[in-house]
């Protein structure tokens, strides 16, 4: 009997790497991915990721998980938050350190929300998975292939998410604390 297949929405093979490695191979559900241009929608996170995902489940029609990360500078009061890929693609990483500049607090939270939906039109309820992960917005360092690693620095960590072997980054990451959840809810069921 084949597994049952939850669509993940994203057309980020890096994200996707990290989520099956993060998952491994006793995770109940085969996990496909698709790429689907949604609308880019402005709010809090929550709002958008939920948002997002009904609308990714109502145009494919099955089950789907839809990611969304944000970056939250807490001298900036959450900014650049959900618009962090915005932000990063016009600033480039030494941008986004010098938007703390005078400012001694440079402590930021990067936090990823997993969205999933079941695909039943009828009812588009969204379950959300949240992980949250301290650090602190550092000069870049560390590779520079995927997104804002090179600036975030774990707390309790002396090197960015960039700079730790991926198989350390996707114990402590955001996304890892996320994904816990997520598994920890396909488990119970």
């Amino acid at each position: 009997m084949s597994k049952k297949t939850i669509t993940f929405v994203t057309g980020n093979a890096k994200k996707l790497e990290e989520l099956r490695a993060i998952l491994g191979n006793n995770f109940p559900l085969e996990i496909v991915s698709h790429k689907l241009d949604l609308p880019e929608l402005q709010g809090e996170i929550d709002e958008v990721s939920i948002k997002k995902c009904q609308e990714a489940a109502r145009r494919l029609k099955r089950p789907v998980l839809v990611e969304d990360t944000a970056l939250c500078f807490d001298a900036l009061k959450g900014l650049p938050g959900p618009y962090i890929k915005w932000f990063l693609e016009k600033l480039q990483p030494e941008g986004l350190t010098k938007m703390l500049t005078g400012w001694e607090d440079k402590s930021a939270k990067a936090v990823c929300t997993f969205a999933y939906c079941s695909g039943n039109c009828d009812d588009l309820d969204v379950k959300l998975f949240q992980g949250i992960t301290q650090g602190t917005i550092v000069e870049p360092r560390g590779t520079r292939d995927f997104g804002w690693d090179c600036v975030f620095q774990p707390d309790g960590y002396d090197k960015t998410y960039a700079e730790l072997p991926k198989s350390e980054k996707n114990k402590i990451s955001h996304r890892y604390k996320a994904l816990e959840q997520f598994k920890a809810h396909f488990h119970e069921k």
